[in-house]
């Protein structure tokens, strides 16, 4: 016999056996079987049942850059930049993977991207054209949360505050209660619940010029957005928002992503108002003697 080709033969018979005593082995050291680990329980809000979300928290994904997936992407001036810019590959945040577009809104999403860069060209500031993020615009919800920047939430039994880093936005979310809007804004009208430890947050009358993200994902005036805040560890939030726009998609779809605690010691926000950043960008064409 070749005993470089030989290869000890385990019967067919043994393996069944040693199958059906493991069972047995295991039971036979008087040791129970592991049970489930319990649910996360969250640390309760001083004076009511419901968890304390409070906290500043992050995103570590790549959504802003599109919320779909997608492979990594040269930066929009390489010669320029170089590879500082570029977009990093994601396994994308859709459920499902695709936007339910109509087929009209499929094009305009096109378009978006491939004019996200324009700058106004009259005197009158250009609001429909370009990602509303160059222009520091508020960002709106839910693309305020997976931004990249940081944000923080502070929390009463009535109502909760979340206060973003870019562009200095912030949210009130009346909870338990039913006020109505006063009118449509950026940062659209919130109004939450409990359900269990989940903290249901109702989005309505945003403002049709913000985006989903820098790929030009967008939606119309009609859009609601149900956001859930599920705290599974002492360091993560479950987050999933279901959107729903019937004038651009053809039926509601979910995102999802954690949430991760800010962990430094000294943790805050910092400023990030980037008007200024972005004032040649918006008005440029308004200085004295400037061509358009």
């Amino acid at each position: 016999m070749n005993r470089s080709n030989f290869r000890p033969l385990i019967p067919i018979a043994a393996i069944t056996l040693g199958c059906l005593l493991w069972p047995g082995l295991i039971s036979s050291t008087g040791q129970a079987p592991a049970q489930p680990a319990q649910p996360y329980r969250a640390p309760r809000f001083i004076g009511t049942q419901n968890p304390d979300l409070s906290g500043i928290w992050q995103t570590h994904n790549s959504a802003n850059w599109d919320i779909e997936p997608h492979a990594a992407r040269p930066a929009p001036f390489p010669a320029l930049t170089g590879a500082i810019g570029a977009t990093p590959a994601g396994l994308g945040v859709v459920e499902g993977g695709k936007i339910p577009y109509q087929a009209w809104a499929e094009a305009k999403k096109k378009e978006n991207f491939e004019k996200r860069f324009t700058r106004p060209i009259t005197r009158e500031i250009n609001e429909a054209t370009g990602d509303p993020e160059a222009k520091c615009y508020l960002p709106g919800v839910p693309r305020a949360t997976y931004l990249g920047l940081p944000f923080q939430i502070v929390q009463t039994p009535t109502q909760i505050l979340i206060s973003y880093e870019f562009a200095s936005a912030t949210r009130i979310i009346h909870v338990g209660r039913n006020p109505s809007s006063p009118n449509s804004s950026w940062m659209g009208w919130s109004i939450g619940h409990w359900e269990g430890d989940t903290l249901v947050v109702e989005v309505t009358d945003q403002r049709d010029q913000t985006w989903f993200d820098r790929a030009g994902n967008f939606h119309s005036d009609a859009l609601k957005v149900v956001e859930r805040y599920t705290p599974i560890t002492p360091y993560h939030l479950m987050y999933e928002a279901t959107i729903e726009d019937p004038k651009v998609f053809t039926r509601p779809w979910k995102i999802s992503m954690p949430l991760y605690r800010n962990m430094e010691r000294n943790a805050q926000l910092l400023e990030f108002k980037c008007v200024e950043f972005a004032e040649e960008f918006i008005y440029g064409h308004l200085v004295e003697g400037r061509k358009n």
